[in-house]
């Protein structure tokens, strides 16, 4: 057995610690942009309106008049977008990247790398400290689980712009980073017996990317249904109660965006069930015994293939869609936590272990 260091391990912790500092200034950031940008965004619609009515009232002639109508109506249906003196823009439905020039939201990404840069030092650290890969219990899982979940926002960042996403990602790494200091903390150690096994590494590792994207997915479904009330409520002429969410595409498209990536998850999860069933007959002589554990994961996979296929062959778009998608999500924050701690069975180890 490989010797514990734990000095490098009360380096892994202050890591752990800087990068929680980090995200929280960069969480403040993505906020700011939020407001500033929305903020904007409605000047340059009141703007917008005020020169439509200007050239409403002006005079003119038949041909000029066919012509001013012909200008009103395509600012009327154009989205605003950015000047380039660096006003926000809404989010296209393509979540394309558009040429503004928004300033918070660059500083919140340049900061949300540098908080995974010096995560991942701290998840380094502790595999190192310990002599294994380190997510063998409940604050290595969690503390992982953060890093893959800042680290796909990242990743998805390099193709489509989901910076208004950042306040609510970085918010529920801050949560999770938060739950490993405060709840699930326990000092480097070596694994108990029924973990040391390959199977670790193959079996968590993949649950864990899962449950990051499972995450980035909630984040995306919360978002869908705030924007669906806020379409509805514009639609009905009623006044515009959520300004920051001008820079969040339309609800459908985040829920075409959730859906793909829950599709991805769901894949993942499926391999995490399969490779699960395979330990369990390794260490135990049995793929499947019906332990806590066992149940909550499966529980957790048909949830997400519900969802699938109710939005694939059955039609549940919009909110009903959303909801399934939180479900599932709540599901996997039961299983990590209610299950772990409050259930005995063959996967509980001290209410430290996460699979």
């Amino acid at each position: 057995m490989p010797e514990i260091n734990e000095s490098l391990g009360q380096y892994s912790a202050l890591f752990m610690l800087l990068a929680a500092a980090t995200y929280a200034v960069a969480f403040c950031a993505f906020t700011w942009d939020l407001v500033v940008s929305s903020r904007t965004t409605k000047a340059v619609e009141l703007q917008s309106k005020a020169a439509q009515d200007a050239m409403l009232r002006e005079p003119v002639s038949v041909g000029a008049a066919s012509k001013a109508n012909g200008i009103t109506e395509d600012l009327a249906e154009r989205p605003v977008t950015p000047s380039s003196s660096g006003s926000a823009a809404i989010a296209p439905d393509s979540m394309k990247y558009a040429g503004e020039r928004r300033v918070a939201a660059r500083v919140g990404v340049a900061l949300t790398l540098l908080a995974v840069l010096i995560h991942g030092v701290g998840v380094v650290t502790r595999g190192v400290a310990s002599g294994r890969v380190p997510w063998g219990n409940m604050y290595e899982f969690c503390t992982t689980g953060g890093f893959l979940v800042a680290a796909v926002f990242l990743i998805v960042l390099i193709w489509r712009d989901l910076r208004f996403l950042g306040t609510f990602v970085i918010g529920l790494v801050l949560v999770m980073l938060f739950a490993a200091a405060s709840a699930f903390y326990v000092p480097v150690g070596h694994l108990v017996p029924a973990l040391q096994s390959y199977w670790l590494i193959i079996h968590v590792s993949i649950a864990v990317l899962s449950s990051a994207l499972f995450t980035l997915t909630f984040a995306m479904s919360v978002l869908q249904l705030i924007q669906s009330r806020r379409e509805g409520r514009l639609a009905a002429g009623k006044p515009d109660k959520l300004p920051f969410m001008r820079l969040s595409p339309s609800a459908l498209s985040l829920e075409n965006l959730s859906y793909r990536l829950n599709a991805i998850a769901f894949v993942g999860w499926t391999l995490t069930l399969i490779f699960g069933a395979m330990w369990a007959e390794k260490a135990w002589g049995r793929y499947w015994g019906w332990d806590t554990k066992e149940v909550w994961t499966f529980v957790i996979w048909v949830v997400y293939a519900g969802y699938l296929h109710a939005r694939a062959t059955r039609g549940w778009t919009g909110t009903r869609a959303a909801w399934l998608s939180i479900v599932g999500w709540l599901c996997v924050v039961f299983n990590f936590t209610i299950v772990n701690i409050y259930f005995s069975g063959l996967h509980s180890y001290g209410g430290v272990a996460p699979g």
